[in-house]
């Protein structure tokens, strides 16, 4: 697998895990959500593809600039 791919991969687990605290940080402090936890788990999907995706289409931009 090409570092590029690797790279924007862990960055996609990152915004997941990131998600999954947030939404625990505010079931700790404000109360339970109104919603299930299997569209919680969709949702911690989502925001860690599109974190993935972000991270692959920028990366290149970044590198080409020189500022990684």
């Amino acid at each position: 697998m090409r570092p590029r791919v690797t790279s924007a991969l862990l960055w996609g687990v990152v915004g997941l895990l990131a998600f999954l605290a947030a939404v625990q940080g505010y079931q700790l402090l404000v109360g339970p959500l109104p919603v299930s936890i299997p569209a919680v788990g969709a949702v911690a999907v989502g925001v860690g593809a599109l974190t993935a995706g972000t991270a692959y289409l920028t990366e290149f931009r970044l590198r080409a600039k020189g500022r990684t």
